[in-house]
């Protein structure tokens, strides 16, 4: 089927008390991977670029082979842009095709974060979800570092939603991106407080990590969309590593890719049966 938005995705997500999972992906393996384990579990899901991966390649690319992807599948997918980092790529995301957006304004003051969540707001036009974020995750992916403990306060995120008409909302509570040093202390009680204002679905990041205990007690306060990403670079690296281990002759990409292949589906069906786990 065609590329989906993400709205009713996270709006069913909300109703059935489970999370749909958005899994960063940097090449076509990883894009086939997440969509076959998509297949498998029979879960909507939505897959996610960074702005560094879209250095890398641009977004017409990542759009246009999502969406072939898509095109035969038999379960809804959403083609997502993580902690977009500009009004100006969000404008270029939407435009190639992308039909979820993030605009990450929480390094900002709380009205500079308003105003450039609204200008993205205004730029989707009503086409396409707009993901805010309030408090800041700690830990660094890509190119992206932040300090951790500016968690999210539950009245300002109220006034946040208000004032920016933003669809979903990234709330930190504890967690990190990146792999933990250490483990993390959740503030589950603000998201149950954050839960009791908000109305717009929430969404967990720096889910990496984190255990299976933590991600549902989370999704059971409120959490509808759970993003992961390092564990997938980690699990397709792995598997190409044990492909040259057992074949140090191996040179063929598409072979490599195959193996890397396979460990980033397994490990996305298990995050995917763990976001399903308590659906009613």
């Amino acid at each position: 089927m065609p590329l989906v938005t993400s709205k009713q995705m996270l709006l069913d997500a909300q109703r059935g008390q489970y999370a749909v999972g958005a899994f960063n992906i940097e090449n076509m393996e990883m894009a086939q991977a997440v969509i076959d384990a998509a297949q498998e579990t029979g879960s909507p899901v939505m897959l996610a670029t960074t702005p560094s991966t879209l250095r890398y390649a641009p977004p017409p690319v990542f759009a246009a082979m999502v969406g072939a992807l898509a095109a035969q599948a038999k379960v809804p997918v959403a083609m997502h842009l993580d902690h977009g980092s500009s009004v100006e790529l969000v404008s270029k995301a939407l435009a190639a095709g992308y039909t979820s957006v993030m605009i990450d304004g929480s390094a900002l003051s709380f009205e500079q974060n308003v105003a450039i969540t609204c200008e993205a707001v205004r730029a989707a036009g009503g086409h396409a979800p707009v993901e805010g974020e309030l408090g800041r995750i700690g830990g660094k992916e890509d190119d992206l570092v932040a300090e951790a403990g500016a968690n999210t306060d539950p009245a300002q995120a109220a006034e946040f939603v208000k004032r920016t008409s933003v669809d979903s909302l990234a709330v930190g509570i504890g967690t990190a991106h990146g792999f933990y040093a250490k483990t993390p202390v959740l503030d589950k009680e603000r998201l149950s407080q954050i839960r009791a204002v908000v109305r717009v679905p929430l969404v967990l990041h720096g889910a990496s990590g984190l255990t299976d205990e933590d991600v549902r007690d989370c999704i059971a306060r409120g959490i509808c969309k759970v993003n992961f990403a390092t564990e997938l670079r980690a699990a397709f690296t792995e598997g190409v590593k044990q492909a040259l281990r057992e074949d140090e002759n191996l040179y063929d990409p598409k072979k490599l890719g195959e193996a890397g292949k396979r460990c980033v589906k397994e490990l996305t069906m298990a995050k995917m049966l763990l976001c399903a786990r308590i659906r009613t």
